[in-house]
């Protein structure tokens, strides 16, 4: 075949000639949650896959590290939600001063009525493990992929430490403040500047762990609450800028440490819990908390996860939507390579894949917006959790919608169908491992079943 040259972006740089021959199917920046997902469901299907992360597992990264229905039933398709483990919860409890309202999740034909907490350190490197050892998928950590490679106005690849690499997919998995997304155009200014801290705390023995997820709401901050293994929880805080830099005052030095554990502290249920509970990690913040992407999709690359875009980690879903547009992007690559083996160079497809996440993160999207407008108005907040908390089917119906099974006006989030196992012989044949015969599905029956189907599994 005849080579091609590629730029950078920048235009400092040629990173060609290639050949067709030396090119990988898809290249991912990013192997977070999202990142090593699709890793793991494409490689399944007989893809050809590049999966570069940054830094190095295991790894702490700020998160609420609640994973909701949703995101349970997309790692039980995957058989891998025993190995995921965590700590079973069964919906959200709002606090306002002395009133508390819970809503459960709701039951939904396809997805349980649970969802798991657990250490992004472990989720993330269980999820990149099980990448790793995916045929088809070769991924590197401690790699940066610093830029993007341009064909005829088509992203072609991406610039890895150094040395280019040409894919006929992009996805940049890396994160709300996405570099690539950036490098692509479709950065958006991201409006209100939201900051978030959180830790992790051991709690006292005998101290009772509650099997929800809770959201405190302050003056100026909430607070996240999430039961982990090893009778641990996590705590976070999420505060406007501003505000932060009101507690502080001007010019005074008043610590992120200081400020925090005045938050816990002055929530009377939640300072008797963490009495005698021992901080077991470094305190973590991040800011801004949102990002905001012009399009999902660019083309010859996608976004995926939080950097397409992310509204605030209030409603706890971040997650769970990353996994669900993950299987959706999946889904979407293998049923057009079923009906065309250069699905992927062909870029029509990749404006109805971005409608159809637009679509699944619509009515989160939405209920994500109310809690926020809520917690900036407390009065209206309280008043509001005391009819929800009147009206237990209609709040957990909101609590279905953040948690990926419900919609907003009515119906249920249908879980995908199964994809069928895909030989794709002229990739498989020239792959150096050589992988024969029958391929995993990403799910279906006579599939192994994941015995993390209950929420003692």
């Amino acid at each position: 075949m005849a080579a091609s040259n590629c730029r950078e972006k920048t235009g400092a740089a040629e990173a060609g000639p290639y050949t067709q021959e030396s090119m990988t199917d898809v290249l991912i920046a990013g192997g977070g949650i999202a990142g090593s997902a699709l890793a793991i469901m494409l490689g399944r299907q007989g893809l050809s896959v590049e999966l570069y992360e940054r830094g190095n597992f295991p790894k702490e990264k700020p998160c609420g590290e609640g994973l909701m229905p949703g995101g349970i039933a997309v790692l039980q398709r995957l058989r891998l939600a025993q190995q995921v483990g965590g700590t079973p919860f069964f919906g959200v409890r709002y606090h306002i001063g002395d009133q508390v309202a819970q809503g459960r999740f709701p039951k939904v034909d396809g997805y349980p009525a649970f969802g798991r907490g657990q250490r992004r350190r472990i989720l993330d490197e269980t999820l990149f493990g099980a990448a790793a050892e995916t045929p088809g998928v070769s991924a590197h950590t401690g790699t940066q992929v610093t830029s993007l490679l341009w064909e005829n106005e088509r992203v072609a690849g991406a610039v890895v430490d150094g040395e280019p690499r040409r894919a006929a997919l992009v996805v940049a998995a890396d994160g709300v403040h996405s570099r690539l997304r950036h490098l692509a155009g479709l950065e958006m200014p991201a409006g209100r500047k939201r900051f978030g801290v959180c830790t992790h705390f051991r709690l006292a023995a005998g101290q009772e762990q509650l099997p929800w997820v809770e959201i405190f709401l302050g003056q100026g901050y909430e607070l996240y609450v999430t039961p982990l293994p090893k009778h641990e929880i996590l705590v976070a805080g999420l505060a406007d800028a501003q505000s932060l830099k009101e507690y502080q005052g001007a010019g005074a030095a008043t610590s992120i440490e200081k400020i925090f554990r005045g938050w816990w502290q002055a929530q009377p249920a939640l300072a008797r819990r963490l009495e005698g509970a021992e901080q077991v990690s470094a305190l973590l913040t991040t800011s801004p908390l949102a990002g905001r992407a012009r399009a999902g999709v660019a083309p010859g690359m996608v976004l995926l996860g939080d950097a397409a875009g992310f509204v605030d980690p209030i409603t706890g879903g971040g997650m769970t939507q990353a996994l669900m547009t993950t299987e959706l992007l999946a889904q979407t690559i293998v049923r057009g390579l079923e009906e065309n083996k250069d699905w992927l160079a062909d870029d029509s497809w990749l404006a109805t894949y971005d409608r159809g996440r637009r679509a699944i993160l619509r009515d989160y999207q939405i209920v994500t917006r109310m809690v926020l407008w809520l917690a900036d108005h407390p009065r209206l907040a309280a008043r509001t959790l005391s009819a929800l908390g009147s009206c237990p089917k209609i709040f957990s119906h909101l609590i279905g919608v953040t948690s990926g099974t419900r919609g907003l006006c009515g119906g249920t989030v249908r879980a995908p169908a199964r994809i069928p196992a895909m030989a794709f012989a002229r990739r498989a044949s020239a792959r150096k491992n050589g992988a024969a015969g029958w391929i995993p599905e990403i799910s279906g029956p006579g599939a192994p079943p994941d015995r993390a189907d209950n929420a003692g599994g």
